[in-house]
Formats: C-alpha cells, sequence, structure tokens
C-alpha cells in the first residue's frame, strides 16, 4: 500500500527561498496573521492528517459509494474523517472571517488542498466542491444568501455542489434545458436533470447546498440566457434551521472508471425552490468564479498523481532487484543490482519528481496572484482585481490541461516502474491511474482548454496577457543571462521563450485566413506554453538552490538535487516543446479535408 509523506521540505523550499510568502503576506489583508510561526504549524497539521487520516484511506476507498432509493454511503472511514476535518476548522481557513472563517491567504488553503489532494484525492473531492461553491456566494450572493449559505459551508456543516452538465450538453452550455420558473416570493422553482454532479448526495453532512445552471421563462436562447440558482437539499427556515425537503433527488451514481469513492450523481429537479444567485440571464459569467476554481483545484490533481506515484515508485525501485548495471555490477552482495541502477528507470522517476516538482512551482504562484485578486476585491479596486484576474486567467487553462496530462504520464510512469506487479490492484499504483484520467476531463478537456488559452486568452485578449508573462520571463532572463552556472539554462529558456512569441503570432496571422487554424493549433499550442512556463519556474528554482548553496543555508543536498533535477528537465523534458513548436504552425488542411463520410469505409 502506498502510503502519502508530506514533500515538506520542497513546499518550505517554493514559499521561503522560491516566491517569498513572507514578505508577499504582509501586502494583503489577513496575511499579517500567516507569521511564519503560524504557517508551520499549519503545514505541520495538514500534513499530519494527510499521511494519517486521509492517506490510510484511499485504496479502501476505491470499492466506493453505496446507492439506496436515493440515498449515497461514502466508503468506509469517509464520514469520521470529515469530521475530523470540520473540528480542525479546516474549511473555513481561508474564508472572510466575517462569514465563520480565519480569513487566511487563500494561497495557504492551496498548500492544504495539494496535500489532501495527494493523499486522498477522492476524499478531498467532498469538501473542494464546497470551495467553489462557497467563493461563489462570497462574490455574487446577496448579504442575506451569505448568511444563511455560507457560514455553514465555511464550518463545514454543509457542502456545496455546482450542477451544470445535462444529458444533451456538457461543455456547450448554451443548451441547458433545466427551468426556473419564479413562484411570486422571490424564489423559483427550478426543474430539470443535471448529470456527472461530484457530491450531488452523501452521508457527511446534514445539508447539501446546490449552485445550479436554469433559464428564466423570457431568457434569450444560447449562454446569454442562462442564470445561476442556488438550491438547497431540505429549505432553509428562518432562523437558519433546516425545514422540509426539497425536492431535488439523485436518481443514480455513476459506474465510473476511477474516483469511485467520490459519489458522481444523477441529480433531478422536480420544481425545487432556489434563489437567484447574481444578475438574471448572467449565470455564466457567475459560474466562471465557480469554474476558475475548480480548474485551479482540478491541476492540483495533476501534481499530486505525479506526487503519489512517485513516492509508490521510488521505495519500489530501491528494494525490487533485477539484472546487474550496465557500467558494472554496483550491489555485488546481492543476488541482482536495485532497479533504480538502471537509466531507463531513472529516467522515469526524474520525469515524475520533475513533473510533480514543477507542476507545484507553477501551482503556488497562481496561488500568488489569487490572493492578490481577493487582496483586490476586499479593497474594491475593480480595475486591479480586473488585471489580476486576467493574468490568473492566461494560467488557469495551461494549469488546468498541461499539468493534468503531465500527471497522467507520470502515474503511468509508476506502473512501469512496477512492472507486473503495477498492474496488480493490491499494490494501489493502477488506482492513480483511474482516479486522474478524469482529471484530464471535468472542468473542460484539454481540448477545450486550449481553446481557451489560444483563442480566448491570447488572440481575442490581443495577446495582453501572453504579454505580460511573456515580460515576466524576459526579465528573469535578462537579470541572470551573466550568471555563469545559469547560463545553460537561460541560453535554452531565452530561445524557447522567442519560439514562443514568433509561434504566437504566427498562428495569429494564419487563423485571419482561416478559422479553423484556432482549433487546429490549439491543444500542441498550450502543450508548447506549458514546458515553456515549466522551464522558466524550474529556471528559478535552481537560481534559488544556487544562491542557497553559495550562502551556505540550510541542506546542500536538496539544493544540489534541485539544481540536478533542473538540468534533467531542461536536457529530459523542455525538448519535447519542439515537436509541439512545428505542430501547432502546421495549416488545418490536413485535419479538415477528409470528408466526414470518408473516416470510414
Amino acid at each position: 500500500m502506498i502510503q502519502y509523506r508530506a514533500p515538506l521540505a520542497d513546499i518550505k523550499f517554493l514559499i521561503n527561498d522560491v516566491f517569498d510568502f513572507q514578505n508577499h503576506y504582509q501586502a494583503i489583508p489577513g496575511g499579517e496573521e500567516a507569521t511564519p510561526e503560524m504557517v508551520d504549524a499549519i503545514l505541520g497539521e495538514a500534513a499530519r492528517f494527510s499521511e494519517e487520516v486521509l492517506s490510510p484511506l484511499y485504496q479502501s476507498g476505491d470499492e466506493g459509494c453505496v446507492f439506496n432509493d436515493g440515498d449515497v454511503t461514502t466508503p468506509k472511514g469517509f464520514r469520521e474523517a470529515y469530521g475530523q476535518y470540520v473540528e480542525g476548522g479546516w474549511q473555513g481557513m481561508s474564508a472572510p472571517v466575517e462569514y465563520g472563517g480565519q480569513g487566511l491567504p487563500l494561497s495557504l488553503g492551496v498548500i492544504k488542498s495539494e496535500m489532501i489532494g495527494t493523499a486522498n484525492w477522492v476524499w478531498g473531492m467532498y469538501p473542494g466542491l464546497s470551495l467553489g461553491a462557497m467563493n461563489t456566494i462570497y462574490m455574487h450572493g446577496s448579504e442575506e444568501q451569505k448568511q444563511t449559505y455560507l457560514v455553514p459551508l465555511t464550518e463545514g456543516r454543509w457542502t456545496g455542489t455546482m450542477c451544470l452538465t445535462e444529458p444533451q450538453c456538457g461543455t456547450d452550455l448554451g443548451q441547458v434545458k433545466t427551468k426556473a420558473v419564479p413562484n411570486g416570493d422571490g424564489s423559483y422553482a427550478i426543474t430539470g436533470t443535471k448529470i456527472f454532479i461530484s457530491s450531488g448526495e452523501h452521508d457527511l453532512t446534514e445539508q447539501i447546498v446546490h449552485i445550479v445552471l436554469a433559464r428564466l421563462p423570457d431568457a434569450p436562447p444560447g449562454t446569454k440566457g442562462i442564470s445561476l440558482f442556488i438550491v438547497p437539499k431540505f429549505n432553509v427556515n428562518q432562523d437558519g434551521s433546516l425545514g422540509d425537503r426539497n425536492p431535488v433527488v439523485c436518481g443514480s451514481i455513476e459506474e465510473k472508471m476511477g474516483i469511485h469513492g467520490s459519489s458522481t450523481c444523477v441529480m433531478n429537479f422536480d420544481g425545487a425552490k432556489g434563489f437567484l444567485i447574481g444578475p438574471e440571464n448572467k449565470g455564466l459569467m457567475c459560474m466562471f468564479t465557480f469554474m476558475n476554481t475548480a480548474r485551479i483545484g482540478t491541476s492540483i490533481q495533476g501534481v499530486g498523481a505525479a506526487e503519489l506515484s512517485f513516492q509508490g515508485a521510488l521505495p519500489y525501485a530501491r528494494e525490487r532487484r533485477s539484472m546487474r548495471s550496465l557500467s558494472g555490477t554496483k550491489q555485488p552482495e546481492q543476488i541482482a543490482d536495485a532497479l533504480i541502477v538502471h537509466p531507463d528507470v531513472r529516467r522515469m522517476l526524474l520525469t515524475q519528481k520533475a513533473i510533480a516538482e514543477g507542476g507545484r512551482a507553477m501551482l503556488y504562484y497562481a496561488a500568488q496572484l489569487a490572493d492578490q485578486m481577493m487582496a483586490a476585491h476586499s479593497r474594491d479596486d475593480q480595475a486591479e482585481y480586473d488585471r489580476m484576474d486576467d493574468k490568473l486567467g492566461f494560467l488557469t487553462p495551461v494549469l488546468k490541461a498541461f499539468l493534468t496530462e503531465l500527471g497522467y504520464e507520470a502515474a503511468n510512469h509508476g506502473v512501469q516502474v512496477y512492472g507486473g506487479h503495477g498492474f496488480i490492484k493490491e499494490w494501489g499504483m493502477e488506482q492513480i491511474i483511474r482516479d486522474t484520467q478524469i482529471a484530464k476531463l471535468y472542468e473542460g478537456t484539454t481540448g477545450v482548454q486550449a481553446l481557451d488559452l489560444l483563442g480566448r486568452k491570447v488572440l481575442l485578449g490581443k495577446l495582453k496577457s501572453f504579454n505580460e508573462f511573456h515580460a515576466l520571463v524576459k526579465g528573469f532572463i535578462k537579470q541572470h543571462e551573466n550568471r555563469a552556472e545559469m547560463k545553460p539554462m537561460i541560453k535554452q529558456l531565452k530561445r524557447y521563450l522567442l519560439r514562443w512569441r514568433l509561434g504566437t503570432l504566427r498562428i495569429a496571422y494564419m487563423a485571419r485566413k482561416d478559422r479553423d487554424m484556432v482549433g487546429a493549433a490549439s491543444v500542441d499550442y498550450l502543450m508548447f506554453s506549458g514546458y515553456v512556463m515549466m522551464a522558466y519556474f524550474w529556471a528559478r528554482m535552481a537560481d534559488s538552490a544556487y544562491s542557497a548553496l553559495k550562502q551556505q543555508q540550510g541542506d546542500a543536498a536538496f539544493y544540489q538535487t534541485k539544481i540536478h533535477t533542473a538540468e534533467f528537465y531542461f536536457d529530459r523534458l523542455l525538448p519535447r516543446a519542439k515537436g509541439h513548436a512545428k505542430m501547432m504552425v502546421k495549416p488545418a488542411k490536413t485535419l479538415m479535408q477528409i470528408a466526414d463520410e470518408h473516416f470510414s469505409f
């Protein structure tokens, strides 16, 4: 069985050496509470909870949920673990104090969620979905709605969901058919069916608050006619107590490839009482608060899959013996050398390590932007909020798609290290693959994220966000190009950055003549962007490690290993981007020239 251990050394390296979280916290509301002592205490306790409570439930939770006439029972131990989570105050750690939270920076919540999600992604989905509901109500709800729903959600007594997908539509939400008819008392009767609703029904809490997309009777067609509603499982009385059952019922739970312990539900709304959140027909805009939260959360799964599979593969590679090293026997006293002496096994392990640590750096940088965005919101500084939202929005599709694609790859490497034993369920390695596959699908597939990045964020955004990130990397290059030990990495980074700009401009020019060019180029463009972004963050980590070694502080072996992993990334993973660079500027012709009816004869 895989036993998760929180990578605290790497986490502290990022927040202290690379990103200087302490100075960052001094500039945001609530950050002054996040003292070094407080942060260390939070990290330590989150690690303990994840390692001792959640990790042992990961493989047993694969037995799945049980559905019985509308009720769902979660796997053994899930309910008790959730009780400890609530008792520890974890759900409200980064929530506003005025609604029962602790008011700590959002980035601390991301780090907590990474530990929880790596130890047991399936369990973490239950409170994780609530965070999106909480953010949506906080950003768009009325004061009455915040007092009614946000406070118990923050306490963890209630959980939340998002109900978007319907049988006839997934990503294309313009096809939503669920109806919302005014009741005449300020509430609405919600009628329709939603599918793939994570945590739609369960036994962890007394109340579930659904955030639902639906159409008003006079709504215009398409995405311009969608509104957002709060629909509780139980109606809420004036005093905040639970009233009668709302007619929103789980019709069934999906039989899935993975994440069996997560209750993925078909939810039937039969005139259920709901309340409008945000303006009429602006539900899609409000919903993106939820979606962006969920997409950042999903990127954690990519990092977590790489980390957990690496933690499972590394001890096996050290202990399992097979053949002798090609460069000469390494362990003559043993019947054979350990797997870890073989270059190809090291390639797989280092790929997992580089993906996990590089992805973690990308995630923590995005978390800092989210801190700054929320700080602007608290100051009612709309211009700064929009600016930070644009910067984060540029990263979001890359985080979600690139990191989950690479996380899935890393999970496959873990099985490969084990050989035939990796295919056997008892080791737990194949479960990571099954559980991680969904990360590439929900909250928008890789193709959808790629269209969002290239089409909306880059081309329709007139390269504004792209230019800002490009300038950030260019500034780093200029600052370090004369530093002797950094020159090999900086030289490569400079070359790939130039290729990124030229490729972007070339695609923009080609798309003027052929609109299909955007769809044809988008996935390769996103993957190329991801590799270059990760290279930038690996260069930053190498720079911090070199500085620490020069100052003779901390564990020299840790910093040297960090540099060696960065060198591996630049030598073995970054060159993959060249293929994507070539493909992303190829005309759409070879994709579009075969007639639909000629795909099969």
